[in-house]
This record gives structure tokens, C-alpha cells and sequence, in this order.
């Protein structure tokens, strides 16, 4: 069933929207896959967060003109699903493990803002730790400098205190 010209320009306002405030698209071809299959991966790319669709390549290039991920343009050919993010990591790692899993699915290229990407680029991305473990890491980073400095601080009155104690017990069993 196609389209009408309104529900098209719906359709663009949508996904411009979503590419607005995405900072990776991955491109992937979904041949011959079944749509259990990619019932299955709508559901996960909802949870990761992840704007996951099937659209008509003359739509989805309406959408990225004039935005940084323009040079995806040349790539969309065949049936692509599209997969939006801000997070590059979430994105790259949904499709990668699902491609892993499914040899009909195969991601085709990727874009950052202003970065054209691989298949193989993109299967390095999906490497990366997330987001939430890149910051905590950089926070346990930067706290362990500041932790052993309070410990080193902490260190002299402690010791001064069990000088104190130890002169203090010696001075009773001399006493006794």
C-alpha cells in the first residue's frame, strides 16, 4: 500500500526529527528475514532506546539532506531498515549482535555526524563499552587520586593516635 503525499511528508518530518537529535545511523539490509525475527528486534531496539524503522529509501533521503549525515545518500539502496540513536555505542551494538545471529541481516554502512562509516567501522563501535561504562570509569579515574590523598590525610592523626595509645597501655603495664 503506498503512501499519499501527506502521510509522505509526515513521514520525513519524523524521521528529520529523530536524525535532529541522533548522533549515529546504521544501515542495514533486512532481506529475506522474517518478521518474527524482526518483531524481535523492534522489541529490543525499544528498550536500547534505538529508532528503529523500515522506510522507503526516497523518504529517508529527504530526511538526512542538508543535515550531517547527508553522505549516507549514496548508500541507501535495496530494503534498508534504518536504526537512529544519540547513543552511537547502543545503536552499533543492536544491530551488530543481531546480524551476528541472523545471516539475512547485514549492515550495509553508518554514519556519525559528519563521519561516514563501514560495516566493518561500525562492528568496531559496537565493541565500545556503553556510555554508562565509559562515565563511570572516567569517574572512578578522577576519584582515585582524591581517595588516596584522603587516605594519605587520614594516615597521620590515625597514627598519632595509636602512638598514643601504645605509650598509654605500655604506661599501665609499667604501673602494674
Amino acid at each position: 500500500m503506498s503512501l499519499n503525499l501527506e502521510q509522505k511528508q509526515a513521514v520525513v518530518v519524523e524521521i528529520s526529527a529523530e536524525v535532529a537529535k541522533a548522533q549515529a545511523i546504521v544501515l542495514a539490509e533486512y532481506r529475506s528475514l522474517k518478521a518474527g525475527e524482526m518483531t524481535d528486534l523492534r522489541k529490543k531496539a525499544r528498550s536500547s532506546g534505538v529508532y528503529l524503522r523500515v522506510l522507503k529509501n526516497t523518504l529517508a533521503r529527504r530526511a538526512v539532506a542538508d543535515t550531517p549525515f547527508a553522505g549516507l545518500t549514496e548508500k541507501m539502496v535495496g530494503p534498508l531498515a534504518y536504526g537512529i540513536s544519540s547513543d552511537p555505542v547502543a545503536v552499533a551494538k543492536l544491530l551488530h549482535e543481531f546480524a551476528k545471529g541472523n545471516d539475512k541481516f547485514v549492515i550495509m554502512a553508518g554514519a556519525m555526524p559528519n563521519v561516514m562509516m563501514s560495516s566493518k567501522d561500525v562492528g568496531k563501535l559496537a565493541m565500545m563499552p556503553s556510555r554508562e561504562v565509559l562515565l563511570s570509569t572516567l569517574m572512578g579515574t578522577m576519584q582515585a587520586p582524591i581517595a588516596k590523598f584522603v587516605r594519605t590525610l587520614n594516615e597521620v592523626p590515625a597514627r598519632f593516635v595509636r602512638t598514643v595509645a601504645a605509650v598509654h597501655d605500655q604506661k599501665q603495664k609499667q604501673a602494674a
